[in-house]
């Protein structure tokens, strides 16, 4: 297309200041393009993606030069393949799976591959549970081509706690869902329980902790992804999560230009 060989030709020389022509969508059924800074986080592709564990990871550096990482101790998973423009799809997560733990058979790596990933969300959250399971099955064969729902994903990782850490600590530590979409859009799904605005085991409100999820919020934006925030009660029903999700799904791909062709 004669776009796209324009597009690679100007970004030759774009890049040497920083920029970058990248495809955000479409219009009219042509490619429309965007033109993006580098510096910008969220204009950088994920070189680890680390999920599928609520438990802090033993990590640590095989390579530093390298950027190689190991996981020492625990079950969290690490999609260490180059992520391309196209995000993360369900396609390619099975792929990784399937090379990952030696299985020929397509079809045994989709099923393994999904119930490792739904072991991985925690027990005292059937919002969570209830989210990933009516992804799947709303979506049905077409989520082969859909973004892949990537449950537990760690943002930040620091070897010291929260106390340790003090004034400079890193508060937000893991999104409870993430999907890396085409052309750099990162969405992620977060369904809050009363934990995140109550103490003392939801017996009291506490202003403080809910000041810190809107700016973890904040943060998140300004760093390039986009937030989507369920109440817990919303989901705890199965059938009534899947009502939800029906509604919200097509809006959400749509909103963000997302199908299921190449």
């Amino acid at each position: 297309m004669v776009q796209r060989r324009l597009t690679t030709t100007m970004n030759g020389h774009l890049h040497t200041a920083g920029l970058e022509l990248r495809q955000t969508g479409t219009l009219g059924g042509y490619p429309r393009f965007t033109l993006v800074p580098l510096q910008l986080p969220h204009a950088r592709a994920p070189k680890n993606v680390i999920f599928a564990t609520p438990a802090k990871p033993d990590i640590r550096f095989l390579s530093a030069v390298d950027n190689d990482i190991e996981v020492v101790n625990g079950d969290a998973l690490i999609y260490d393949r180059t992520v391309t423009d196209d995000g993360i799809r369900w396609r390619d997560l099975q792929s990784w799976w399937q090379d990952r733990e030696h299985i020929t058979d397509p079809g045994e790596a989709k099923k393994s591959l999904y119930a490792r990933l739904r072991a991985s969300l925690p027990d005292n959250s059937p919002g969570q549970r209830n989210l990933f399971e009516s992804y799947h099955r709303i979506l049905g064969p077409e989520v082969y081509d859909m973004p892949a729902l990537l449950p537990e994903v760690w943002l930040h990782w620091d070897p010291k706690t929260v106390r340790e850490r003090g004034p400079q600590a890193l508060l937000r530590f893991r999104m409870d869902f993430l999907l890396l979409l085409p052309h750099g859009q990162r969405i992620v799904l977060e369904v809050d329980g009363s934990q995140h605005y109550t103490r003392d085991r939801g017996r009291t409100p506490d202003t403080a902790k809910y000041a810190a999820v809107v700016a973890a919020d904040r943060d998140l934006r300004l760093s390039g992804y986009e937030v989507y925030r369920f109440g817990h009660d919303e989901l705890r029903d199965e059938t009534t999560a899947r009502t939800l999700l029906e509604a919200f799904l097509p809006r959400l791909f749509q909103h963000h230009e997302v199908t299921g062709r190449h």
